[in-house]
C-alpha cells in the first residue's frame, strides 16, 4: 500500500486566536452551504458573506474553493478521531477490536447525521472515485489510533491493507446505506458490522482471543504484503 504525500498546507497558517477563530467561521460557513447549495454551486464570496468576513480574509488562507473544502475534509478527519479517541478511552468502553470497530462506525454515522456539510465533503473533496486517496489516509489514521489500545503494529504492511480494504468496503456499503435512507438503513449497517467482523477476525483474533497472525509480531512490518 503506497504512502500518501502530505496534504497541502493552508496559503497562510493562523498564528494569532483571533486568526484561528476567523479560519473557524469560514469552515464552519462552507460546511453550512455545501448542505444548502452543493459543492459545484459553492462560491469563495458567498462563504465569506455567510461568515461575515471580507473575501479577503477567505484568499488569504485559501486560493480557491477546492483549497478550501480540503481543509474542510482535514477537520473532519481530524474530528473523527478524535470522537474515536473520547470513546475508546471512556471507563465504561468494553474491550477488545471488535467493541473498537463498533466504535468507529457509529462515529461515522453520527457525523454523516449530524455534521454540516458531511454528507459532501467526509475525509475529502468530491472527485472521481478512481482518483480518490482520501481511504488510504483514513485506514493509517485509524491504524495508528488503535495500535497501542490492540497491540497492533502500524509498520506491518499487510495489516495496512486489511484496514485499507475494510475502510474501503465500509465506505461503500455505508453509502448505500444512506442511498437507501437518509439516516442510514439499520439493516445495510448491521450487515457491515458484520461483515466487517467477520473479515478482521481473520488477522485480529489469535488463538487466544486476541492479536493473531497479521497483527503484532506475526507478520513483521513489511510481512506478507502484496
Amino acid at each position: 500500500m503506497p504512502d500518501l504525500p502530505a496534504p497541502a498546507l493552508l496559503r497562510r497558517a493562523p498564528v494569532q486566536r483571533r486568526s484561528a477563530q476567523r479560519l473557524a467561521r469560514i469552515l464552519d460557513a462552507c460546511a453550512e452551504l455545501l448542505d444548502e447549495t452543493g459543492y459545484e454551486d459553492l462560491s469563495t464570496r458567498a462563504v465569506a458573506g455567510r461568515a461575515g468576513v471580507p473575501i479577503g480574509s477567505v484568499y488569504r488562507f485559501f486560493p480557491n474553493k477546492r483549497a478550501m473544502a480540503e481543509a474542510l475534509a482535514r477537520r473532519n478527519l481530524d474530528a473523527y478521531a478524535d470522537r474515536i479517541s473520547a470513546r475508546l478511552t471512556a471507563p465504561q468502553q468494553p474491550p477488545g477490536w471488535r467493541a473498537a470497530m463498533d466504535v468507529v462506525i457509529d462515529e461515522y454515522l453520527a457525523m454523516k447525521r449530524t455534521v454540516s456539510g458531511f454528507a459532501l465533503v467526509e475525509f475529502t473533496v468530491p472527485a472521481p472515485r478512481e482518483s480518490r486517496q482520501a481511504n488510504y489516509e483514513v485506514a493509517d489514521r485509524l491504524l495508528r489510533l488503535l495500535a497501542g489500545r490492540l497491540g497492533l503494529d502500524p509498520a506491518d504492511a499487510r495489516l495496512r491493507t486489511v484496514f485499507l480494504v475494510g475502510v474501503e468496503t465500509a465506505d461503500a456499503l455505508l453509502q448505500l446505506a444512506f442511498r437507501i435512507d437518509p439516516a442510514g438503513d439499520p439493516a445495510i449497517v448491521t450487515e457491515a458490522k458484520e461483515l466487517l467482523r467477520a473479515y478482521l477476525a481473520r488477522y485480529l483474533d489469535g488463538p487466544d482471543g486476541g492479536p493473531g497472525e497479521g497483527a503484532a509480531g506475526a507478520a513483521g512490518p513489511g510481512g506478507g504484503a502484496g
